[in-house]
């Protein structure tokens, strides 16, 4: 029941529902500066949920991952079972009062919003997606970075006065590729201008190229799905 996700079990599918529930109600305490009882309760009782759930998928190991018993030194050792051990541990930190110093440790929290890969079959479908369009998809990121940092060289000797540093039109070039435009830094002379401007419309195009790979891998992966049952 732990790790299946097949739609076709009943108890597999109410206690993935249960889970992400769960994992979305530990999030509210992340959203208050302030804590009270209520959220404390929320944070122990969703902890607690949490930890019991990391020992369970422990202790069936050998179910999941196949490989005898070598697959209980092997699981704490896997993505998700890291995950899931950083999410828990800042429940024993608050346990202790010498960890106050640590507090920071409590943004481990926001790791739990990843355990929804497990229990979602969209979240494994876009996944999928991923892995089935990694090699398009890096190879987009190459073009990507390679665009921002010969726009970057390039700025950053055209004006040299407003950009002091390398890293300064480096900053430029990646708000500029993304669009935003945060307007903190900009070139002044017509040269820089009229490199942002084409770097503006070039920027639209590389960040089109991994929503139309990322689609075609997801329509693949459905239809890789159905046809499988």
């Amino acid at each position: 029941m732990l790790s299946n996700s097949d739609e076709s079990d009943l108890a597999s599918v109410i206690y993935n529902r249960i889970m992400a529930a769960l994992i979305l109600c530990s999030l509210i305490p992340l959203c208050f500066k302030e804590t009270n009882v209520y959220l404390e309760i929320i944070e122990y009782v969703c902890i607690t949920v949490f930890i019991a759930d990391y020992f369970l998928r422990w202790a069936t190991a050998d179910l999941s991952l196949k490989h005898g018993k070598l697959s209980f030194l092997i699981y704490p050792f896997t993505p998700m079972a890291i995950i899931d051990a950083l999410s828990i541990m800042p429940g024993f930190i608050s346990l202790n009062e010498s960890f106050k110093t640590l507090r920071l440790l409590r943004l481990l929290r926001a790791l739990r919003a990843f355990k929804l890969i497990r229990h979602s079959k969209s979240i494994h479908l876009l996944f999928g997606a991923f892995i089935r369009q990694r090699n398009q998809l890096l190879v987009v990121l190459a073009i990507a970075c390679l665009y921002v940092f010969l726009c970057a060289l390039i700025l950053f000797n055209v004006e040299p006065d407003t950009f002091n540093t390398i890293f300064d039109a480096l900053y430029w070039s990646v708000v500029s590729l993304t669009t935003v435009g945060y307007g903190d830094l900009y070139p002044t002379s017509e040269i820089g201008r009229a490199i942002a401007m084409i770097s503006s419309f070039m920027g639209v195009a590389v960040i089109a190229l991994p929503s139309s790979i990322i689609t075609a891998g997801l329509l693949e992966e459905i239809h890789g799905k159905e046809s499988d049952e």
